[in-house]
């Protein structure tokens, strides 16, 4: 087996136990996968109470963002949610598609399908489904998406750029995306790199915050916006369990930073399906149509 399918493995076994976790145990550790904290509450997640459309029940406290409130979707977008977990930012993006749009989450826990599944139908929701599938392998066809969005979730996957690669090809020309996420300026001390908690816990698999942004502009993306930044900071007796005192102090006072970021990038093309004339044609007069007004 290889590695990136054994860090697969690992993230799918430690989240299907995250599944079960209260949202307190995971609010209070890193993306529930580490010992939680008895120092901060919401060590990485945002508050979505007064989100319209959150649903309590599918908000399992394991995001770093709200990447719905900076997604600019429209009624009758369809929306993506890379990872979508319980179902919490499908149900908040459904709230803003309408009845007239479609929301797909796609996660690769069973479990979380489950729930999710079992949220959908208990708000009688019709336009809002999930599918079990590799985000960096995605159950949808080309050109599909409208919006996507993605909560603490591509941290995890080991190929980020393949994950930016199918988030390419399944949104429609001109569509967008909002993802927030974990990077990191400057290096992890060894021990916390190399330790499969801290992976599952979004921590140890977040690449550099210029990386991360460069493999959105190679994969041909424009407008590429942070839409919000805040730093994480990993409470000492969660640390502890990795560094030694000194290393803990010297990881609180070096030049490594962990921190939140909101990205929004948009797909080159034009979401309207109008034809498209040269100017040439527009100065002539030769694409004009009756109910154009171009004449």
């Amino acid at each position: 087996m290889n590695k990136e399918q054994e860090l697969k493995n690992i993230v799918k076994e430690r989240y299907a136990k995250i599944a079960e976790q209260g949202k307190a145990e995971n609010a209070a550790s890193c993306c529930g996968a580490t010992t939680p904290s008895n120092k901060i509450y919401n060590i990485m997640m945002d508050d979505y109470s007064e989100t319209k459309g959150y649903l309590e029940d599918a908000d399992l406290g394991l995001g770093c963002g709200l990447p719905t409130q900076f997604a600019k979707i429209q009624k009758g977008d369809t929306v993506i949610d890379l990872g979508s977990g319980a179902g919490n930012d499908c149900f908040v993006a459904r709230h803003e598609t309408g009845v007239e749009g479609k929301v797909i989450g796609i996660d690769f826990t069973p479990i979380m399908i489950q729930k999710a599944r079992a949220n959908a139908e208990k708000l009688g929701y019709n336009n809002v489904e999930f599918r079990e599938g590799d985000i960096d392998n995605m159950p949808v066809n080309d050109a599909v998406a409208d919006v996507i969005v993605s909560n603490c979730v591509l941290n995890l996957v080991p190929n980020k750029q393949k994950v930016i690669s199918e988030i390419h090809r399944v949104l429609k020309p001109g569509g967008h995306f909002s993802i927030s996420d974990i990077v990191l300026v400057g290096d992890l001390p060894e021990a916390l790199r190399e330790d499969a908690e801290m992976y599952a816990g979004c921590v140890a698999g977040a690449i550099q915050k210029s990386e991360y942004l460069q493999f959105i502009e190679d994969q041909g993306f424009q407008n590429i916006t942070i839409q919000k930044e805040k730093p994480i900071v990993i409470p000492d007796d969660i640390l502890s369990k990795y560094l030694s005192e000194e290393e803990v102090n010297e990881f609180n006072n070096g030049e490594t930073g962990i921190f939140s970021i909101s990205v929004y990038a948009e797909k080159t093309g034009a979401k309207s399906s109008k034809p498209k004339f040269k100017l040439s044609e527009l100065q002539s007069g030769s694409c004009c149509e009756p109910s154009s007004g171009c004449c």
